[in-house]
């Protein structure tokens, strides 16, 4: 690609233009009110990143990743190693001292952005904040009560034994703001953190975020001046974006074009595993997917070497369990399922349902096995992944049809019960522990369990590992759980998630976080020009 341009009086005016328009829609302190007009590309040291969702809120209780991980901005009291072991990040030490009883210790060093110091009352008032607004970290906390001991001292008490408590803090909806950030009806004002970011403005209509370069960040030196994140969802305009020199910085072009474009001057395409996974989600409720033969022939249908080498350009690669193998509670006894028609010709026609009129197409009863197959555009993989899986269900008997869908379209079927098969691809790793997955996907009514799969042996071993604080009997007993839906297959797993990080060649410092939610900015990076 041609080094990225200065845009000259075209942005100029684009950019002036755009602000009028926005007027009262943006929300932001008092540094945006200097009016600044000089395009942003121009200005020394700044990153424009291209956001893979739209940004619509930057209310961190309700998902603190763009602010936490992506913007930088909030931080947590605990952080991840690249193991997914917990370390301290806000807090310096934590202890379990009783079934029920957390004492956190803080570090006493911390600034807000405003200047003022971050305490364990901040503390209290962001978890608590948190617990009212988000039922699904409210659910994960368990928390009873929190107690403010001395400045830089917290006692959690839960409503029962939590021994994930400390890696739930881990969580970006629980990072730590200051109480200042909101009014006095508790409403969201401008997020206060203590991150190496400082929150700079963002404009309602365009969801554009501004964040500028905290100058007394507690850990260290911040490399940029300051970051523009746009929000583009589709994967094709990411790429044109980063070509055009729009943005410095993407992730998940389309993956037929990372080698193009990382062959392109002045681009870099760097592919990372992250802890996520492609996972068909089947819908019990409907015949014939009730059918634990069923599920398990389109197991066998599913060529995932094929779909990680030809769909994916080997980012990513072939899924047994929910975990990726390298995490040190992963069930490593699993291997994926292998392609095997002949398998799958077994358990379907065991089944009931052959093609009796020669048509390709298995039928039973008069009905032909015909599935509703939806997924999204946002992540790259995903829609030729379901077009390629539609392709080899066809060729087990099975009528597949794949659709593309907007979210929210997709969130009225899911809840309307209109779906038969949903591709997505989810994050396994929010809270680094197993139970995070296995209690959120397959304990009946759990959270993230869409396909309504109920087990009473499961749900029996999730509440018996939950309570396990030994971790290497925790771990074996959630390994349990994992065997038996990898023979269930309530969800279908077609493989773990690569993710390809794409930049200028100017960006430097970037290190990639194998625990983020998609990727995290580190505070050492900056623009050479």
């Amino acid at each position: 690609m041609k080094k990225q341009n200065t845009l000259g009086l075209i942005l100029i005016f684009a950019v002036v233009f755009s602000v009028m328009l926005s007027g009262c829609a943006s929300t932001s302190n008092d540094a945006e009110s200097t009016g600044k007009m000089k395009s942003i590309k121009d200005m020394d040291n700044t990153l424009v990143l291209g956001e893979m969702w739209t940004i619509d809120s930057i209310e961190p209780a309700e998902d603190g990743t763009v602010l936490c991980e992506k913007a930088a901005c909030l931080e947590t009291l605990v952080g991840a190693n690249e193991d997914f072991s917990l370390k301290p990040e806000l807090a310096t030490s934590w202890q379990q001292l009783d079934d029920k009883t957390w004492q956190f210790n803080l570090r006493n060093d911390v600034p807000f952005h405003d200047g003022s110091k971050m305490t364990a009352s901040d503390v209290k008032f962001s978890l608590e904040r948190v617990i009212e607004i988000s039922p699904r970290v409210k659910s994960m906390l368990k928390i009873e009560a929190i107690e403010v001991v001395d400045e830089h001292t917290v006692k959690i008490t839960t409503t029962e034994l939590n021994p994930t408590l400390a890696g739930v803090l881990h969580y970006p909806s629980t990072a730590i703001i200051s109480s200042k950030s909101v009014d006095t009806q508790g409403n969201l004002i401008k997020p206060i953190g203590t991150g190496p970011y400082v929150f700079e403005s963002f404009n309602e209509q365009t969801g554009e975020l501004t964040v500028v370069k905290n100058e007394n960040w507690w850990a260290g030196e911040v490399g940029l001046d300051r970051m523009i994140l746009k929000g583009i969802p589709d994967p094709n305009t990411r790429a044109m974006a980063i070509e055009s020199g729009e943005v410095d910085f993407t992730v998940d072009v389309p993956y037929s074009e990372t080698d193009r474009i990382n062959a392109l001057d002045g681009i870099n395409v760097e592919k990372y595993m992250t802890p996520r996974v492609y996972r068909i989600a089947v819908n019990l409720a409907h015949e014939p997917l009730d059918d634990v033969r069923v599920r398990q022939a389109i197991s066998y249908a599913i060529d995932r070497d094929e779909i990680v080498e030809h769909v994916l350009y080997n980012v990513g690669q072939p899924a047994a369990g929910p975990f990726l193998p390298t995490m040190v509670w992963a069930n490593k006894d699993l291997t994926p399922y292998k392609h095997n028609l002949e398998k799958a010709d077994e358990l379907l026609t065991e089944a009931g349902w052959v093609d009796t009129n020669g048509d390709g197409i298995r039928d039973k009863d008069g009905k032909d096995l015909e599935l509703k197959f939806m997924t999204y555009a946002e992540r790259p993989g995903l829609p030729p992944m379901a077009e390629t899986i539609a392709a080899e269900l066809k060729e087990a008997g099975i009528k597949v049809t794949a659709e593309v869908m907007d979210y929210g379209a997709i969130e009225d079927n899911t809840e309307s019960g209109n779906w038969d098969l949903y591709l997505a691809a989810y994050n396994i790793a929010m809270v680094p522990d197993p139970e995070y997955v296995l209690n959120n996907w397959y304990y009946t009514g759990g959270p993230d369990n869409g396909p309504g799969y109920s087990n009473s042996e499961v749900d029996a071993l999730i509440d018996e590992a939950r309570a396990i604080t030994d971790l290497d009997v925790r771990y074996k007993k959630f390994n349990e759980v994992e065997a038996i839906v990898y023979e269930e297959q309530p969800m279908i797993l077609v493989a773990y998630y690569g993710c390809a990080i794409v930049k200028n060649d100017n960006l430097k410092g970037y290190v990639f976080d194998p625990t983020a939610h998609d990727y995290r900015i580190n505070a050492g990076m900056y623009m050479e020009n």
